[in-house]
């Protein structure tokens, strides 16, 4: 059986500010840390009205803070916008301060527009393919500090901080697979190549001293209440999130409604089938149905669970109904 994790974008609903949207997060992880499940994700994300983690690392140590046992680790961090350094920096941080419970996700997109990209102060001229070396040179500053070593995080050096690649294509796949690192899929919201990533992976996985075997967490979309047609309705939020987001007017999390599937157009039906592929929507029983069916289909290892829904009680709930008919502790 699949473990189950939570992916939190610290979601800003309509009628909320970021504070309350950190807060949140912190009373999520909390209850998700009393149902068990394994890790709590939060995700770098630049520009959005709508999602409050932006500054991933100082947003964990407030979870990590406020909790005992879960792991906490970003889902992830957009390497291309920070020196290796200073990530190394960051997560040694977290690290020492909270042992034996960091992870560190690291993805190659931008997390944002060009605009903010460039106040960023990324290096937009570099290749994308410069990612592959950023990795190593990361994980080189975890490593312990030899005798004379010029340059050396501090925290971070000899920190115990475990370390996945994230991708939406086979990029990432082929390269966590030549590290010997565990691999994360966005499949919650780009799944057109997630069975291909999966093979790749698995395929050309090379042990390290970092992980012996191939290890394959899903991103999944997962909304859960006591009948399908709440589950629906709670479901209309990140909908509507998403059309806002690709008609390139970002916002806050809005409201559900009832009835959206009735008042799409067609093309907009399509984008969202296609995008939001990997979601399990419904009462208790379809929620368990549906999470058996999307692990025996895919291997997953491990699912990194999401929930954008805009009343926070409500978000809590499906978390708890999840964990009750899917123990999260799985394999």
């Amino acid at each position: 059986m699949a473990s189950l994790s939570v992916l939190d974008l610290s979601p800003v609903p309509e009628g909320s500010d970021p504070g309350q949207a950190l807060r949140n997060s912190l009373d999520l992880a909390s209850h998700a840390e009393a149902f068990g499940y394994r890790r709590f994700w939060m995700a770098e994300h630049h520009n959005m009205p709508g999602i409050a983690s932006a500054a991933t690392a100082v947003a964990l140590a407030h979870v990590a803070a406020g909790t005992q046992r879960i792991r906490i680790g970003a889902g992830g961090i957009m390497l291309p916008n920070h020196a290796p350094l200073i990530i190394a920096e960051q997560f040694g941080t977290l690290a020492a301060l909270h042992p034996g419970r960091v992870d560190l996700g690291l993805g190659r997109a931008p997390g944002t527009d060009q605009l903010a990209a460039r106040a960023l102060r990324r290096n937009l001229d570099a290749e994308a393919d410069s990612f592959p070396q950023d990795v190593v040179e990361l994980l080189g500053y975890f490593q312990p500090a030899e005798a004379g070593q010029a340059l050396q995080a501090v925290p971070g050096a000899g920190e115990e901080v475990e370390v996945w690649i994230l991708g939406s294509s086979t990029f990432g796949a082929q390269l966590a697979a030549y590290l010997g690192l565990p691999y994360a899929f966005a499949s919650h919201f780009a799944p057109a190549q997630m069975m291909d990533a999966i093979r790749v992976y698995r395929e050309r996985f090379r042990p390290s001293e970092r992980l012996a075997a191939p290890r394959v967490m899903l991103g999944l979309n997962v909304f859960a209440a006591e009948t399908e047609v709440e589950a629906r309705r709670l479901f209309s939020s990140l909908q509507q999130a998403f059309l806002n987001l690709r008609r390139g007017r970002p916002g806050k999390l809005p409201p559900p409604v009832d009835g959206l599937d009735g008042q799409l157009d067609p093309q907009a039906r399509r984008m969202l089938d296609h995008a939001l592929a990997c979601s399990v929507v419904g009462g208790p029983g379809a929620v368990r149905d549906g999470i058996a069916e999307f692990v025996a289909r895919t291997g997953a290892d491990e699912l990194m669970v999401t929930a954008q829904i805009h009343d926070h009680a409500a978000r809590v709930r499906s978390f708890g109904i999840l964990a009750d008919v899917h123990p999260p502790a799985g394999a």
